[in-house]
């Protein structure tokens, strides 16, 4: 590298940083990182402090003679989840005529499954959206400005619906249960009992947050709210969870929820599922924010075919929603379907609290009553999250989730965090070679961990 260099224009500074690269090269380190630096220092520009705070440094002192990532990559992120070939090969056909019997019989099939998934008889309508279009939907059938709703935050989601609402006038009051444990149901029925005017028009909660991997009990809350006698509708977002946890949106007196096609369901992103009982619709018939894009009473009352999906039919998604209906229904079984989380997500735990026991790892939910079986968020502590996450996905073929929402005062970046996503189409092979590459992952950058856990994870499997 030295010769390709003018060394009189490099301060002493500058050539020891490129004595250090060529050293690094020497040793097989990371060359597009190498490069980077080589080409700061050569056009006078700074290296990035932050990319070295990041964990760039710990990739330039980690030793790869070459990525051994050229096979089939595994996405282990909360969602979008992994296609399976079934709903893949479904999706791939020419565009079909939207008018025919045949399409519209098919697109009309998979309502009543949806309705099985969560245990429902009350109405569903979909929407070509992502779950941000659901909250929004959910909001403008059942809200005018001026309403009042509480927000049960235990994560990221449950505030960004929130959100949502304010941005629509909406007023919303928030309790905060942290990132790190569940919703107490009777502190929301306290806070009911205390609203003797009735103002609060609905509570909304997350059954699973994606970012903290909290799972709260749904059914608690929902007899705990019926039980005070208060008419606030309980609104729950679903869209980390259905089909991958126990949800009965009925017997557990949910007014509204919401899903999405990405996670459980298999899909790519593009369908917002939105469930509402009568209960809500009447509540909502007078809501001011309705526009006819998210009116959901013309979708489960179409005149004509169009109008169930206001326009025209997201045609391949529907292939695939049937495909993966199903592969959920009629092939594993629900209840399968919903073991099978379980079992995997035990499995996960049982390789952390391996981990653990000789270092720093813990699951961010410490109770696992309260844990998600889709998603797993962990905390390694700073920087060993994020460099963890870039050895496995340039080194290994395995992409694992961002510390989304795990920012501390210690940890703004949430470096020292990551996730892993294991939700929909996952078995223990898919899994096990999850949990292979973050050891190997964590013995590459140094990780500080106890051992035995892909032994453990195993044993979960196997019993």
């Amino acid at each position: 590298m030295h010769r390709f260099l003018n060394m009189q224009r490099l301060s002493s500074t500058a050539y020891h940083s490129v004595s250090t690269l060529s050293q690094l090269i020497s040793q097989s380190a990371n060359l597009a990182i190498c490069n980077f630096f080589f080409k700061c220092l050569l056009s006078g520009r700074p290296i990035p402090t932050r990319c070295i705070c990041d964990g760039l440094c710990q990739q330039l002192r980690t030793k790869t003679i070459k990525p051994l990532d050229s096979g089939r990559t595994l996405v282990a992120i909360p969602g979008p989840s992994v296609i399976p070939d079934r709903i893949l090969n479904a999706m791939h056909r020419p565009s079909p005529d939207i008018y025919s019997h045949e399409f519209q019989a098919l697109a009309t099939s998979v309502l009543g499954d949806l309705k099985s998934v969560a245990r429902t008889n009350g109405n569903v309508a979909i929407y070509i959206a992502n779950g941000h279009g659901a909250w929004e939907a959910t909001l403008t059938n059942l809200c005018s400005a001026g309403d009042k709703i509480l927000v049960l935050s235990t994560g990221l989601f449950a505030v960004g619906w929130g959100g949502f609402a304010e941005a629509l006038g909406v007023e919303t009051e928030t309790i905060d249960f942290g990132i790190h444990s569940a919703i107490d149901a009777d502190v929301v029925a306290e806070k009911l009992a205390s609203d003797a005017d009735g103002e609060i028009k609905a509570v909304i909660a997350v059954h699973v947050d994606t970012a903290s991997s909290v799972r709260n009990d749904i059914s608690r809350l929902g007899n705990v709210m019926r039980a005070t006698g208060h008419p606030a509708l309980l609104l729950v977002d679903c869209i980390a969870s259905l089909a991958c946890d126990d949800f009965h949106m009925d017997e557990w007196n949910a007014d509204v929820v919401l899903a999405g096609s990405q996670k459980g369901l298999m899909l790519p992103p593009g369908l917002a599922i939105v469930y509402f009982n009568k209960r809500a619709h009447k509540v909502g018939s007078t809501a001011n924010l309705r526009t006819p894009y998210w009116d959901w009473s013309r979708r489960i009352e179409p005149d004509e075919f169009y109008q169930l999906f206001c326009g025209t039919a997201p045609t391949h998604h529907i292939f695939g929603l049937r495909e993966s209906l199903d592969m959920i229904l009629r092939d594993e079984g629900l209840e399968h379907v919903l073991s099978r989380h379980e079992k995997l997500a035990r499995s996960v735990w049982a390789a952390v609290d391996a981990w653990g026991k000789g270092g720093s790892l813990t699951c961010n939910i410490p109770d696992s009553i309260n844990r998600s079986h889709a998603v797993t968020s962990l905390c390694a502590g700073p920087p060993y999250g994020q460099a963890l996450r870039q050895w496995t996905c340039h080194n290994a073929g395995v992409s694992l989730g961002i510390g989304l929402g795990l920012s501390t005062s210690d940890d703004p970046n949430a470096s020292g965090s990551f996730r892993i996503g294991h939700m929909g189409h996952i078995n223990p092979n898919m899994l096990l070679s999850v949990l292979a590459s973050i050891e190997a992952g964590f013995q590459a950058i140094g990780f500080k961990r106890g051992r035995g856990a892909l032994e453990a994870a195993a044993a979960e499997i196997a019993s």
